[in-house]
């Protein structure tokens, strides 16, 4: 095998569709034959190295050192010796790139569109091109993608979300703010024109409805035609777990893949099991080389068992075929949690007030009697009601061993966070049907419909997906709430124009009342 010797192109200028120029830099060998690039566009300075950009998220791990690394895109040091150039683009208004942001909107897609086809005619090019990064870099490849650029031939959304209203902005209808403000104010600094914190809170806060500006934003995935290689995190709730599940699903390619892993956001990309997983991919798309990929399961599934351990399996679809989807029902008189629909009425109570002591139930099974693996989307149905017109649930799965202390699991953060979460504003309840599913629902968050005090109402919310194993003797406990659980920051709810309701919200169940916890049994394998 041949491996090349990078030179550097600094501050090679892309003219896009406007007359606007775009900085990039370009990485690539140092040889007269073609090569395939790897390209990213995004507001992370291409002149600032990753330890600048997030000292808190360096280290002496030697996947992340050398003099060309940056945060969340690939390292050309690695990458060119391959064989592929590696294309930094600055967005408009940060880094080297004049004008005013456009962050993660069709008209920035626009500009990516136009890099991609300037990448893809260079001299050195052989015609393919392809999006890979994290997050940021992830969440512009499903926009680019949905474009379908002629040079563009294959992405991988690595930590990547879809779906800006429901992923990251707000999660059931309640406002996200605490992430997205520091990121906004991270981000910003580094900007020729940025919005402020305040700028951006205020427009979140407008946009407390779906509307035609966030649905413009949001690709269609059907519109995504390229072969495509979806990686997500099972820590990664309150961001981009959701979109690459739902990109995946939703995305008009022939050929897709989709991996879940677990632990942190940044070191499994760059892990040598990570960069080789990539190189498998691109080297059949971007080089024609076969890689054996297609004769290999489309998913590969981290299955959890606590902290940091998991033991990986391929499957062939989402959700599983074999999945015994089977309903754990709510008993309000006395915290239970089981197969069995309860008898009787009961109701239990919690408050919404700030600073109330008792903001939460929680409801739980017996002791598994045999190990038990839960693996897919989950729904959780409530019949609620509030002593006001509104309220905003939190809902967590924790994992209790035989001692009652709690497992955890390694979120992207890099801190331990419970086994799974969802949300939901209850006057956002109403649900698409053509949308939903029996296991997934699928709020439209275009109306409001406030509660009557006292009204006994149905709500359906989504229980992002996870993948938890209980040994025998552990149990699930369900907790519902009025506020965060504190282990998930910085993926909070706690803007105090948003987060208004008070009074004392209801869980109904027994009779008529059938609240219950949708749960994705997997079975093993015959």
């Amino acid at each position: 095998m041949t491996y090349y010797q990078l030179i550097v192109e600094k501050d090679a200028s892309i003219e896009v569709r406007d007359g606007s120029k775009l900085c990039a830099d370009v990485f690539r060998p140092k040889d007269l034959s073609k090569f395939p690039a790897i390209i990213t566009l995004g507001p992370y300075p291409k002149d600032i190295h990753f330890k600048d950009w997030h000292p808190e998220r360096a280290n002496d791990n030697p996947d992340l050192q050398g003099p060309y690394m940056h945060w969340e895109s690939v390292n050309p040091e690695w990458w060119v010796p391959q064989g592929y150039a590696v294309i930094r683009v600055d967005t408009r208004g940060t880094g080297k790139s004049p004008g005013r942001p456009r962050l993660l909107s069709m008209r920035e897609a626009e500009d990516f569109y136009d890099a991609v086809e300037w990448a893809g005619g260079q001299p050195w090019s052989n015609g393919k091109v392809a999006v890979m990064g994290i997050s940021y870099f992830a969440m512009n490849s499903w926009r680019v993608a949905a474009l379908s650029p002629p040079h563009l031939s294959a992405i991988v959304p690595w930590e990547g979300a879809f779906d800006l209203y429901r992923e990251a902005n707000r999660h059931g209808g309640i406002l996200s703010n605490t992430f997205t403000g520091r990121w906004q104010s991270h981000t910003g600094r580094t900007m020729k024109e940025p919005e402020t914190p305040e700028e951006r809170t205020q427009q979140q806060a407008a946009l407390e409805l779906y509307n035609e500006i966030a649905a413009r934003n949001n690709p269609n995935p059907a519109d995504i035609k390229v072969p495509l290689f979806s990686v997500g995190n099972w820590g990664g709730v309150g961001l981009h777990l959701r979109g690459n599940i739902e990109g995946y699903l939703g995305a008009g390619s022939e050929h897709k893949f989709l991996w879940i892993h677990s632990g942190d956001h940044v070191l499994p990309f760059y892990s040598l099991e990570g960069r080789l997983a990539q190189k498998r991919f691109l080297d059949y798309w971007l080089k024609g080389i076969d890689t054996g990929i297609l004769r290999e399961p489309p998913i590969k599934l981290a299955i959890r068992q606590r902290s940091d351990q998991y033991v990986w399996r391929y499957e062939y679809e989402w959700p599983l075929a074999r999945t015994q989807w089977t309903a754990y029902y709510l008993n309000a008189g006395d915290g239970s949690l089981s197969k069995e629909k309860p008898s009787q009425y009961e109701k239990a109570s919690f408050s919404a007030e700030p600073d109330a002591d008792n903001t939460s139930i929680r409801f739980s099974t017996s002791p598994f009697e045999q190990e038990t693996e839960i693996t897919g989307p989950m729904k959780l149905k409530l019949w609620v009601s509030s002593s006001v017109d509104d309220l905003d649930l939190f809902a967590v799965l924790h994992h209790l061993d035989s001692n009652n202390e709690e497992i955890t699991y390694m979120g992207q953060m890099g801190h331990e966070i419970s086994g799974a979460y969802g949300w939901l504003r209850v006057s956002h309840r109403k649900l698409d049907p053509e949308r939903s599913t029996p296991y997934r629902p699928f709020h439209t968050h275009d109306e409001l419909q406030k509660v009557k005090p006292g009204e006994v109402v149905p709500i359906e919310i989504e229980i992002w997906p996870a993948s938890l194993v209980f040994p025998k003797g552990h149990r699930l406990v369900l907790e519902v709430g009025s506020k965060d659980d504190p282990k998930i920051v910085p993926f909070t709810h706690t803007d105090p124009k948003d987060r208004i309701q008070v009074g004392i919200s209801s869980i109904h169940t027994g009779v008529e009342y059938d609240s219950f916890l949708l749960l994705p049994i997997i079975p093993p394998r015959a």
